[in-house]
């Protein structure tokens, strides 16, 4: 029996390729994260990229495909923090840990959370599966490590699901509202982001030390 040839569309990436896939994501994380999903086009994507529009179609087949990708990465860079929380670790040395995971994440890649926050803020309408899904599924993963430290004492009693959200929300505000804490702060990234660390790691340790 003889081997049939390799698919062509299966065969390894160059080097190029894989640099200007990644030429485009970047470019598109730039538009969509200022212009939203309606109001970016192909044509702005390829300029922020320096390409042509017909090189940029031959990575790419339309801005939906564009826009799921940079989603795709989004939502795993996303989910890295919180997949990070170790069962075996101390509790309250775990959530400083998480806090601060989060709030570098809004430090180094606000783009990204605003995309991430834009797409829920439409009903989610390419990632509803993941959230139904993935998501759901290491939340409750985490929320049964966070409930077994509450068990043994280790904790404060609290909801871990809502404490997940009041994370998400204060840690991604400095990501998501950047020119308004900047305003009210008038203080750079890098100061706000400091600030809130001493705060966050205050607000949220002593409401969860162990009674």
């Amino acid at each position: 029996m003889t081997e049939s040839a390799p698919d062509p569309a299966v065969r390894a990436k160059t080097r190029i390729q894989r640099e200007n896939e990644e030429k485009i994501l970047e470019a598109a994380l730039e538009v969509f994260s200022a212009e939203g999903f309606r109001g970016s086009t192909i044509d702005r994507i390829a300029q922020e990229a320096g390409m042509s529009k017909p090189n940029l179609l031959y990575y790419f087949r339309s801005k939906e495909e564009i826009y799921r990708a940079v989603l795709d990465a989004t939502l795993d860079g996303w989910l890295d923090p919180l997949r990070r929380i170790d069962p075996a670790g101390e509790p309250l040395d775990e959530i400083r840990a998480y806090l601060r995971r989060k709030l570098e994440m809004s430090r180094e890649n606000p783009r990204a959370s605003r995309l991430f926050a834009n797409e829920v803020i439409r009903g989610a309408p390419l990632i509803m599966e993941e959230l139904t899904g993935t998501l759901r599924e290491l939340v409750e993963e985490k929320a049964a490590v966070l409930e077994g430290w509450i068990a043994e004492g280790r904790m404060a009693p609290v909801e871990p699901r809502h404490l997940l959200f009041a994370i998400w929300a204060t840690t991604q505000h400095y990501a998501d509202f950047q020119v308004q804490v900047q305003a009210v702060l008038s203080a750079d990234e890098g100061a706000a982001i400091d600030g809130a660390q001493a705060f966050l790691d205050t607000l949220f340790l002593r409401a969860l030390a162990p009674r």
